[in-house]
């Protein structure tokens, strides 16, 4: 190993940046409440059995307001945070005289596998593979111009809309290929459409569990191939870049009226075509696939994009308050906090745990979802305050640097 790469070391607790850590335990609770609904298996149910739960009325509302508040809003922000923390792996990397790139593809190759052991083992909807599998393509873009890098973004998160209406006019269908591989191993293990959304409220071993999660493993496939995910992360991850290029997040105070403009204008934008793009998703794509698709870039992106300029906005007008302290600990521990919620998931509702799947109503499963990131924010303090990093993070740390570190 180089002696390069040896003398680089996590960035210290003193040399954090509470703001970023904040916005990752804020996303972090959005992608609680977007997941704990495929979780509690009320995703799977068909429309009979939701309208048929003493809730149906209060449950159609909160799907409503998950659509226009969460759905794609919070992976943005996390997207957004990842190609920041790309741009501080460099920088830090370059004041050590240090190889960056190396511990940065490792790190990716770490968090790969991560990801495809989450995805094969524990929970069907991962983003860590994706998410580790396009990261390896940004160093490329380490010397393009920030006028580029914009372009690049901006051509990364249309690109979307052009393939879904090139696919609408043309009546094809990309994923079709997947579906079928899906559709084999359903009929192989047995599950049908009338079982699929009590399978793993039903299992009552792991075995169970493991067949429901190959088949799921497609079913995920299929969901980036049909939202175009992986150039829509691509595009947020070089936008982050671009931010942690500026060193936006060390300089929050002389950017106010900028942070300003975002939020009121990702507000604006963001927020009506919201509740255009909720109706559209409720109702199987009102307007057509192609429309809906840019429901999406007109919608979720500037909302997501005001969320993180209202929440640095905040944090200017009262940075001493505990709130941040609360937020910035999951932050932290974000890789730990994400894996415990897909662990707390099948523990609740799947036939291995207490079952409780498919039985309970949204706005149920989104209480809980609330309740277990209350819990993470009370246990990521308590760690945090013995440990220097989560058990995850202590370890991923260990396997990218290639070295021993005391917990």
């Amino acid at each position: 190993m180089s002696s390069g790469v040896t003398n680089l070391s996590p960035v210290k607790s003193s040399e954090r940046y509470v703001i970023l850590d904040a916005l990752r335990g804020f996303a972090l609770l959005g992608i609680c409440l977007a997941n704990f609904p495929e979780f509690g298996l009320y995703t799977f149910l068909k429309p009979e059995a939701a309208s048929s739960m003493s809730t149906a009325v209060v449950d159609s509302i909160a799907r409503f307001l998950l659509y226009v508040f969460v759905d794609g809003k919070f992976y943005t922000l996390f997207s957004l945070l990842f190609g920041i923390g790309f741009s501080i792996i460099l920088s830090n990397a370059a004041k050590k005289g240090a190889d960056g790139l190396r511990i940065f593809y490792r790190r990716m190759a770490v968090l790969a596998i991560v990801g495809f052991l989450h995805l094969m083992f524990i929970w069907s909807g991962d983003i860590l593979m994706l998410y580790a599998l396009l990261g390896m393509l940004l160093p490329f873009y380490r010397r393009v111009s920030d006028r580029a890098l914009l372009i690049w973004a901006a051509v990364l998160l249309i690109v979307p809309v052009m393939v879904d209406y090139a696919c609408e006019v043309a009546d094809v269908y990309l994923a079709g290929k997947v579906v079928a591989f899906q559709e084999y191993y359903c009929s192989k293990y047995g599950i049908t459409d009338d079982n699929f959304a009590y399978w793993l409220r039903d299992a009552d071993d792991y075995e169970g569990v493991f067949q429901f999660l190959v088949q799921g493993a497609l079913v995920r496939l299929q969901e980036f191939i049909d939202g175009n995910r992986y150039f829509k992360v691509l595009g947020l991850f070089l936008i982050g870049f671009y931010l942690g290029r500026k060193r936006v997040y060390a300089g929050l105070e002389s950017r106010k009226q900028w942070l300003r403009r975002i939020f009121t204008l990702g507000l604006c934008v963001g927020l009506p075509l919201s509740l255009v793009y909720a109706l559209s998703a409720m109702n199987g794509h009102l307007f057509g696939t192609a429309v809906h698709s840019v429901l999406y870039l007109v919608s979720v992106y500037p909302l997501g994009f005001a969320y993180a300029a209202g929440l640095c906005l905040l944090y200017l007008s009262c940075r001493n308050s505990s709130l941040w302290k609360w937020l910035a600990a999951p932050g932290r521990m974000a890789l730990t906090n994400y894996i415990c919620q897909s662990v707390t998931g099948m523990l609740l509702f799947y036939g291995i745990g207490l079952g409780l799947g498919a039985e309970a109503g949204l706005v149920y499963i989104e209480l809980a979802a609330i309740a277990v990131f209350a819990c993470q924010m009370v246990f990521s303090r308590l760690c945090l305050s013995k440990f220097r990093f989560g058990l995850l993070e202590w370890a991923w740390r260990m396997l990218t640097y290639g070295k021993w570190m005391h917990i």
